[in-house]
């Protein structure tokens, strides 16, 4: 059986090598942006990101584009999805939170919660959700 994986692909209007570009403040690497452009396309979406990709060094894979001006498709968190970011090293953890939030909006406080995990959850300044759950040991 062939290795199967999971990417997460964020959609923006116009965002997303900054969006790239904050995600690899948060979780380190470079990111690896190809334009419209770069494909041969002229015009307002030449400069749009055709497809970007992150590589952290801890091991996540974020891909996001900029959605072209001619095509309609669910665009930052209002997409109905939340990331989640989750383990037990609350240091690593507690950072990422911290760096998220940085612009956004902290919907749940990073602390304790009853089944015994840290739990919190934020909309970023590009409007993705997260979630962060530090696991009780």
């Amino acid at each position: 059986m062939a290795d199967r994986f999971l990417t997460v692909y964020l959609n923006f209007r116009g965002e997303a090598a900054e969006a790239l570009e904050f995600y690899a403040n948060v979780f380190g690497g470079e990111p690896n942006i190809m334009r419209h452009g770069n494909m041969g396309a002229e015009g307002p979406d030449a400069e749009l990101v055709m497809h970007g990709q992150l590589d952290a060094p801890n091991g996540m894979h974020i891909m996001a584009a900029d959605v072209p001006s001619v095509m309609e498709a669910p665009i930052g968190g209002n997409g109905g999805v939340s990331l989640c970011l989750h383990g037990n090293d609350a240091a690593a953890l507690r950072g990422y939170f911290t760096a998220l939030s940085e612009g956004g909006t902290v919907t749940t406080p990073l602390e304790e919660q009853m089944w015994g995990d840290e739990y919190g959850d934020l909309v970023d300044k590009f409007s993705i959700r997260w979630s962060v759950n530090i696991s009780g040991q």
